[in-house]
C-alpha cells in the first residue's frame, strides 16, 4: 500500500494487475487501483478535480485531468473517508501513477492540493 497525508487529508493506494489482452494488434496491460481518502482534519471537504501524471515504460508521461473522482465530488466530513476503485491501461507491464486532488474547505473556502503518493504497477512475470 502506498499512502500519504497533506494538510490532514489522508490518501491511501492498493494496486492490482487484472491481465492482459489485445487490442488494435497490440498487447495490453490492465492494472487496477483502489483509493482511500481519509479525512483526518476538524474541518470538511469536497474533492473538485484530479490531476494524474501516467508512466509507461514504453510511451511517454501521459497526464491526465478531470472533475472529481469517477463522475463524483465527493464531500468528506471530518473522521470519515471515501473509497473508490478504477483503473489504467499501459503498453509496458510495468508503469506508475502519481498525481493531486484539487479539494475546497468547507470551514474557510481554501481551496488546496493534496499529493496522491506515486504508486507502481508490475505484472507479476515482470518482477524478479
Amino acid at each position: 500500500m502506498f499512502t500519504q497525508v497533506t494538510k490532514g487529508i489522508k490518501v491511501s493506494v492498493r494496486t492490482s494487475f487484472e491481465g492482459t489482452f489485445f487490442k488494435n494488434y497490440k498487447v495490453h496491460y490492465a492494472f487496477g487501483y483502489t483509493i482511500t481518502i481519509e479525512n483526518l482534519s476538524k474541518d470538511t471537504v469536497q474533492l473538485t478535480a484530479r490531476h494524474w501524471d501516467v508512466f509507461d515504460a514504453l510511451k511517454d508521461m501521459e497526464t491526465v485531468d478531470g472533475e472529481g473522482v469517477i463522475g463524483r465530488k465527493p464531500v468528506i466530513k471530518p473522521g470519515s473517508s471515501h473509497t473508490y476503485s478504477s483503473g489504467c491501461l499501459l503498453a509496458s507491464p510495468v508503469g506508475a501513477m502519481r498525481g493531486h486532488y484539487h479539494m475546497v474547505n468547507f470551514t474557510n473556502a481554501e481551496e488546496f492540493e493534496v499529493e496522491i503518493p506515486t504508486f507502481k504497477f508490475a505484472a507479476p512475470f515482470a518482477i524478479n
